[in-house]
């Protein structure tokens, strides 16, 4: 946390929370799918209808609902439906916020498999191609960071969207051109981008297990499970000691006298470190 140390968790309980925000985000986009089936055809210039049959507004939704196998319904009020594309920058916000996680899931990601000796390198991630012109042998984590631009895409269409849906002055929003493009493209970058980095990423993440162990047994903030035995001060103070020494855990908490090695191995489990107190 803060990127500082913390306490452990495992890479299920990391990937799980990858998989909860994908699975929420999908969610929410499709919870903004029906204000988008209300059609305004029929409100022709104004949203009064002139110029039209009585009922054809409700018929044209009912033919497009037919030939799409889409619930599509004509808009209860056309003036709005002219007037304002609030359906669509809704729908799109659900869309950028998935591209909000997604992108910080990509980031973790790449930090994970930072490396291969200067970084992290907890994960090694696939070697779809060479990587460095000048620097042989070094792999670049492509993937992630074309995912991270097609968001960074995903951010700007937003943005228009958002402004190009306050332009609707008076009873007609005549930026519904840009705001068609940048949905279109936003849907289409998260599709074939989302597939590509499942593909070719995320199912070749492979865990460094050495490495993550190393890590784990060189962790000052296993400490954290002797504080509610010895207080929270004790602690810190030889974590503390730790760190500065260069000593481990173990070794300070018994120079501290405020543990047994029996107590301290008994406590200082990471395994028992990952759930709730039984």
């Amino acid at each position: 946390t803060h990127l500082q140390d913390a306490t452990p968790v495992t890479l299920g309980q990391e990937f799980s929370a990858y998989a909860a925000q994908a699975k929420n985000g999908l969610r929410r986009i499709r919870e903004t799918l029906p204000d988008l089936l209300a059609l305004a055809q029929g409100g022709t210039a104004v949203g009064t209808g002139v110029n039209t049959a009585k009922g054809f507004d409700v018929a044209f939704a009912e033919k497009i609902a037919q030939q799409t196998a889409l619930p599509f319904v004509t808009a209860p009020n056309k003036f709005e439906a002219l007037a304002t594309h609030d359906a669509i920058t809704f729908s799109h916000g659900a869309i950028n916020a998935f591209a909000t996680g997604l992108y910080k899931i990509a980031c973790d990601i790449r930090l994970m498999g930072c490396g291969p000796r200067a970084g992290l390198a907890e994960l090694r991630l696939p070697e779809n191609e060479p990587g460095s012109s000048i620097m042989p042998g070094k792999v670049n984590p492509t993937q992630v960071e074309a995912i991270t631009m097609l968001c960074a895409r995903i951010f700007g269409n937003q943005q228009t969207i958002s402004f190009s849906s306050s332009q609707g002055h008076l009873e007609l929003n005549v930026m519904k051109p840009v705001i068609a493009f940048a949905m279109l493209e936003s849907i289409d970058l998260l599709a074939s981008g989302v597939d590509s980095f499942i593909t070719r990423c995320v199912n070749g993440i492979e865990a460094d297990e050495a490495n993550i162990k190393r890590f784990l047994e060189r962790s000052l903030m296993l400490v954290t499970a002797l504080a509610p035995k010895i207080g929270y001060d004790a602690a810190s103070k030889i974590a503390r000691a730790a760190h500065k020494n260069g000593t481990s855990l173990k070794q300070e908490a018994l120079a501290s006298g405020k543990v047994t090695e029996a107590e301290f191995d008994a406590i200082v489990r990471p395994e028992k470190m990952l759930a709730p107190n039984e």
